[in-house]
């Protein structure tokens, strides 16, 4: 039995948001099934406004106090060079839209890494996306602005009862696809062959066209695993109401 690779996320937390921070982290672990390193790279005021969720998702704040242009991103770089030199790492993960990275994967990739991005939807150009071995970018979700309190006119009054988080409406194509694979709503992971035969009886997928095609236009929605070969698809999307 193959042990598992050894995984450093590294996380430009001044360049994504913490939800997809969160999505990174347990993207990464579904995927590869443990992080040895998990590290996030900010400025102080960043450090502090997401003190919790570094403390929840185990994650190293490494706290740049420089003040000058790119600072945390060559921070963040001189460290990535050390790590890999002193633990190793099969896989080497970057979180950041960022394109200025393009040496940085580089030269992880010449000391025997293979280097994965995860960047953050609407921020990635098409240059940072072809540098890596691969790449997926995570949809940001929003969380609903709090209405302005209305004053009360009466004691009697009741509270209106408070409204449910936002989700973001799913494409059409999604949403047929889960309806017609059951199982992928879910979260579990699902063989390849009969997603397949599910999608081509509700007429989704052509008699002699591929699944993971198919799934692969969503990246940010469908996990395909193992990565080269994959067998199965997993959703890794919102919670359908």
């Amino acid at each position: 039995m193959n042990a598992s690779p050894r995984v450093a996320l590294l996380i430009d937390a001044d360049n994504v948001s913490a939800d997809v921070i969160e999505q990174a982290v347990q993207r990464t672990m579904t995927e590869h099934g443990n992080i040895h390193v998990r590290r996030a790279y900010c400025n102080a005021e960043t450090a502090l406004k997401q003190q919790a969720l570094f403390k929840r998702l185990s994650v190293r704040p490494m706290v740049n106090l420089s003040a000058g242009k790119n600072s945390t991103d060559i921070a963040m770089a001189v460290d990535a060079m050390d790590l890999v030199i002193a633990e190793r790492p099969d896989v080497v993960v970057l979180v950041s839209s960022d394109s200025d990275f393009a040496p940085l994967v580089i030269r992880l990739r010449e000391k025997g890494c293979r280097v994965c991005g995860i960047g953050q939807q609407g921020k990635t150009g098409d240059e940072t996306v072809a540098i890596y071995d691969s790449f997926v970018d995570l949809l940001h979700h929003q969380a609903p602005k709090a209405s302005p309190a209305k004053k009360r006119t009466t004691r009697r009054a009741k509270a209106a009862p408070a409204a449910a988080p936002s989700v973001p409406a799913l494409p059409d194509d999604v949403v047929r696809i889960l309806d017609a694979v059951t199982e992928l709503a879910t979260g579990n992971k699902v063989e390849l062959n009969l997603a397949a035969e599910r999608l081509r009886a509700a007429k989704l997928l052509g008699k002699s066209a591929s699944s993971p095609k198919l799934f692969k236009k969503h990246p940010e929605l469908f996990l395909l695993t193992p990565e080269k070969t994959p067998n199965k698809v997993q959703y890794v999307g919102p919670v359908r109401s």
